[in-house]
């Protein structure tokens, strides 16, 4: 029998509560992040650059949150503000390491330890201690279930092309709220049709 509503699912069910704990995360973080008079994006490319003797836009695109697109525009605000250099890298016309600069790291230092000591109280007050290496090992099956090399999936009578995750499973961050629309208007135009 096909599945007619998500929330009857032992496993569909658990969508709607990841994901609504997603965007709670994700609100409260960036609302933090901008009171610190970055956006989201800008945090998350200097966080990766810290530690490192430079990334390539290529490297920096796949390790954070920020598409391609978006990238160019982050790059140029931080390297405005002094945070960040670009160097060409020898032997290859086409690639530009970034790194942070002296005052990229001074301003890096002065607002992670802010923001992680924000961000904290909220996951002791959800989780005991106990609890939070089960939480990101059962987050990480998630994870790598989503994320393997499965290409079709039989599911019945309804044969689903699920397309190869070669790449970063979520390029957009409000990508987990688009497939729980799309899931609503599925179940919708079923119910109709019926």
């Amino acid at each position: 029998m096909p599945i007619r509503d998500y929330k009857d699912d032992l496993y569909l069910s658990l969508l709607r509560p990841l994901v609504e704990a997603y965007l709670a995360i994700y609100r409260v973080g960036n609302r933090h992040i901008q009171s610190l008079g970055l956006t989201p994006g800008q945090f998350d490319v200097i966080a990766e650059l810290e530690g490192t003797e430079g990334l390539t836009c290529g490297q920096l695109s796949e390790k954070t949150l920020t598409t391609k697109g978006t990238l160019t525009g982050v790059l140029d605000r931080l390297e405005s503000r002094g945070f960040l250099q670009r160097e060409s890298v020898d032997g290859d016309r086409r690639s530009t390491n970034i790194k942070l600069t002296p005052k990229g790291k001074a301003f890096f230092d002065q607002v992670f330890p802010v923001h992680a000591e924000f961000m904290k109280p909220f996951f002791v007050q959800a989780l005991k201690p106990s609890e939070v290496e089960v939480a990101k090992r059962l987050l990480r099956h998630l994870r790598d279930s989503f994320s393997g090399s499965l290409s079709v999936q039989n599911t019945g009578s309804v044969r689903i092309k699920i397309p190869s995750t070669n790449s970063r499973v979520s390029q957009t961050p409000k990508s987990p709220i688009r497939n729980v629309r799309a899931m609503r208007r599925t179940k919708g135009q079923k119910e109709k049709s019926s």
